[in-house]
């Protein structure tokens, strides 16, 4: 039991919310995460992600070619992660910021591909230079897994706006589909 606890209070970043300031939009030692119009109403689970520095500096590969700075692609972070900076495994001084700077400087060199390379690679190659839990196995499918289980949200109206636009896409949906017969939602709703 004490080990589960403690592989959670990891991956939760140790603890609470330390130098977090979501007024000035700044996560220090974060993944954070926000919506893409459309695409997340359809599927929930799909956003875009960035890294921030030991500062709470946002870095995030926004497009081809462009890692911006605290400026994120589709607005302001909704949920965050928060991460321990003390199971950075990478020598020299300050690795978090080091490996932070060098995914950024690495991304500015390739083109933006929605399904194979993108904002989530991008986090994960900053996780696997500075070696994050002992590990350089980071990848866009790990990222996903674990910023939807360990992610928190900044206010609690996010997590009722992010599933709620994806309820509401499903419902309309299934209302459009059934026109005509007895196993269309219509006549569910006519009885």
């Amino acid at each position: 039991m004490a080990e589960a606890e403690a592989k959670m209070k990891q991956f939760n970043g140790g603890g609470g919310g330390a130098g977090l300031d979501a007024e000035r939009g700044r996560f220090p030692y974060c993944v954070v995460w926000t919506p893409i119009p459309v695409l997340t109403w359809l599927f929930p689970i799909i956003g875009h992600m960035g890294i921030c520095t030991s500062t709470g500096v946002i870095r995030d590969f926004a497009g081809p070619y462009f890692v911006s700075e605290d400026n994120m692609a589709f607005g302001k972070p909704v949920k965050y992660w928060k991460l321990d900076p003390s199971k950075v495994y990478s020598t020299g001084p300050n690795a978090w910021d080091t490996a932070v700077h060098d995914a950024s400087e690495e991304y500015k060199h390739r083109m933006h591909n929605l399904c194979c390379d993108n904002c989530h690679s991008h986090v994960a190659l900053a996780l696997n230079l500075m070696r994050y839990d002992n590990s350089t196995s980071w990848n866009m499918v790990k990222l996903c897994f674990f910023s939807l289980l360990y992610g928190k949200y900044v206010r609690s109206g996010f997590r009722m706006e992010t599933y709620g636009a994806a309820a509401k896409s499903l419902m309309v949906g299934v209302l459009a589909a059934g026109d005509e017969g007895s196993a269309s939602p219509k006549s569910w709703l006519n009885g």
